[in-house]
C-alpha cells in the first residue's frame, strides 16, 4: 500500500481510522508463546510458558500499563504484539482489522501503525548511522524522498526537544542516555504510528532525565493523538502516566483495571504485594518485612490451579486445584471503570467471594503516594 504525503513535514498514516472512537485500537486475544528447551547435561528438555493466553484491549487515546516481576512475560508480550517473534496462538486486531489474516491487515502495513521504543537506548541504535539518518530510514524505506524524509526528521527532532542543526549529524556515542532515548522516540514517531509500545523506556535514565522524558511523552500523546502501551517496573511512573493497568504473573494477566481504582483497591494478593513494595517517605506506610516471600515458580513447570498460590498467604485448597479466570465486569459498566481479577477470593462463582478480601485491603493500606 502506497503511503501518501500531503504535508512534507508529516508522514500520513497508511490506514485510516475507520472504526471511530468507540472501537478499540488494539485487541489482543489469546496470545500464547512457548519456548522449547533442548536437553543438556544440567537440564532436561521442556517448554517455557512465557506468555499463556493473554487477552486485553487498548482503547484509542489510552495509555495502558503492564507491570509485574522480571520474567512474568511483559517484554515477550510486547514483542509478540510487534511481530518481532511469532506467536504460537492468538490473534491481533488493529482498529477492526485482523492482523496477518487472509482478508485482514498485512504485517508491513500493521508495523507502520505500531512502533516500539526499547529499554536499551544505545543498543537499539545503529552506531554507524547519524541521528538524522536513523530517523529518516523508516520513511525513506517506505518510498518517501530523502528531502521529505529529512524534513520529517528535523520536525520530529524539534518535537522531542533536540535541535536538528546541533544533533542531526551526531552519532549515538556522542549523545547522553536521555538524548539517545529522545532519538528513539523520534524514530518511532517517524512513521506516524497509531500505537507506541514503550518497553522500560525510562528505566535506565536518571530521575531528572526520566521526568523530562515522561513529560515529553505526555505532550506528544496529546499533540499527536497517540495511544501508548507502557511496560515498566516503576509503579510510581505507571501511576503517573497510565490510564489503565494490567498485572502479569508467570505469563498470565491476573488483574486489570483503571489505574486509580486498582492502586487504591487491589483485589489480587499479588497486586497487593507489588503495591506494598513501592518505596515511600511516609512513616506510617513503611514496612519492615518483605510483602512477598519466595521466588516465582519455574515457568517450565508452573503450579496447577492459580499459579500464585504457592506464594499466597491467603491460598485455600481450591486455589491449587482450579485455575481462576479473569472476572467479567457487570454488564453496563463503562470501560474506563472496569476492574477484573483472576482470583478465587474475589470470584463469586467460586464461592469464595469474601474470604480474605478484608485482609488484602489491610495489607496494602497507605501504599499510594499522593
Amino acid at each position: 500500500m502506497k503511503v501518501i504525503t500531503t504535508n512534507p513535514a508529516v508522514l500520513q498514516p497508511s490506514v485510516e481510522d475507520r472504526g471511530g472512537p468507540a472501537q478499540p485500537l488494539l485487541i489482543v486475544d489469546g496470545l500464547r508463546k512457548y519456548f522449547s528447551l533442548k536437553p543438556s547435561l544440567l537440564s532436561k528438555s521442556g517448554v517455557v510458558r512465557a506468555v499463556d493466553g493473554v487477552r486485553f484491549t487498548v482503547a484509542k487515546g489510552e495509555t495502558v500499563g503492564i507491570v509485574g516481576e522480571s520474567g512474568c512475560g511483559k517484554s515477550t508480550t510486547a514483542r509478540l504484539i510487534m511481530g518481532l517473534i511469532d506467536a504460537d496462538e492468538g490473534e491481533l486486531v488493529l482498529d477492526g482489522d485482523p492482523v496477518g489474516a487472509r482478508n485482514g491487515l498485512d504485517w508491513d502495513v500493521y508495523r507502520r501503525q505500531v512502533q516500539m521504543v526499547f529499554q536499551d537506548s544505545h543498543a537499539s541504535l545503529n552506531p554507524r548511522l547519524s541521528v538524522e539518518d536513523t530517523i529518516a530510514f523508516g520513511p525513506i524505506s517506505n518510498g518517501i524522498s530523502r528531502n521529505v524524509a529529512l524534513s520529517i526528521t528535523h520536525d520530529l527532532l524539534n518535537k522531542v526537544g533536540l535541535d536538528a542543526s546541533t544533533f542531526g549529524r551526531r552519532f549515538p556515542h556522542e549523545l547522553s542516555g536521555g538524548q539517545r532515548q529522545r532519538v528513539n522516540i523520534a524514530r518511532a514517531l517517524a512513521m506516524n504510528p497509531k500505537l507506541l509500545i514503550l518497553d522500560e523506556a525510562v528505566s535506565a535514565l536518571d530521575k531528572s532525565v526520566e521526568a523530562q522524558v515522561l513529560n515529553l511523552l505526555m505532550e506528544l500523546k496529546h499533540s499527536l493523538r497517540l495511544t501508548y502501551l507502557f511496560i515498566s517496573h516503576d509503579l510510581n511512573v505507571v501511576y503517573y502516566l497510565c490510564d489503565r493497568v494490567l498485572v502479569m504473573y508467570l505469563g498470565e494477566v491476573v488483574e486489570s483495571g483503571p489505574v486509580e481504582e486498582l492502586y487504591r483497591n487491589p483485589k489480587h494478593p499479588y497486586t497487593s504485594a507489588l503495591l506494598a513494595s513501592m518505596p515511600t517517605a511516609q512513616r506510617n506506610a513503611r514496612r519492615r518485612e518483605a510483602p512477598l516471600q519466595g521466588d516465582p515458580p519455574n515457568p517450565i513447570n508452573p503450579p496447577t490451579g492459580c499459579r500464585f498460590h504457592t506464594r499466597c498467604a491467603f491460598a485455600e485448597s481450591v486455589c491449587a486445584s482450579s485455575r481462576p479466570m479473569l472476572s467479567t465486569p457487570t454488564a453496563g459498566t463503562p470501560d474506563q471503570d472496569r476492574h477484573s481479577v483472576a482470583c478465587h477470593i474475589h470470584n463469586p462463582a467460586s464461592g469464595h467471594s469474601h474470604a480474605g478480601s478484608d485482609r488484602i485491603v489491610l495489607w496494602t493500606s497507605g501504599h499510594v503516594n499522593n
